[in-house]
């Protein structure tokens, strides 16, 4: 029997960032960003992405107020979430991502050299980082209590 593989994505009104992981090594790692403008996702990509990494689950941050509340960046992660799992026929799982952008900037951050600029390069890197701080965690809350 296989292990459970998941997809994560960091969904923003520009850009996507996407991981990949399995339930058994409890590890992840961003494996691409992926547009998105005016007109949406690049599903075209994502389908591409899907049909490569055969994934069991969907994993979407969800951008939550740090009170808790929901925001209108949560309702566009909710409807991009609902249009993937629909367009897959996959389930979708949310996870709380209230820190994860910082996270993956203060990462970020710590290995650039200082005194040097983050590069264009590095920056579509932090979608991927997000994504992949987002499935990890994920992944540990599924492991459950010690």
């Amino acid at each position: 029997m296989s292990d459970t593989r998941y997809l994560a994505f960091d969904y923003g009104t520009r850009r996507i960032g996407v991981a990949v992981g399995e339930r058994a090594t409890r590890t992840a790692h961003g494996i691409v960003t992926v547009a998105s403008g005016r007109a949406g996702a690049d599903w075209k990509h994502i389908a591409a992405l899907i049909d490569e990494w055969r994934p069991d689950t969907l994993v979407i941050g969800l951008p939550l107020a740090m009170d808790g509340h929901e925001t209108t960046m949560s309702r566009d992660s909710r409807r991009f979430g609902a249009e993937l799992g629909r367009r897959h026929a996959l389930p979708v799982e949310w996870m709380d991502e209230r820190l994860s952008s910082d996270d993956a900037q203060h990462r970020l951050r710590a290995a650039t050299a200082p005194g040097r600029r983050i590069s264009r390069r590095r920056t579509r890197r932090l979608d991927q980082l997000a994504a992949q701080l987002i499935l990890e965690t994920y992944l540990e809350q599924q492991r459950g209590p010690p």
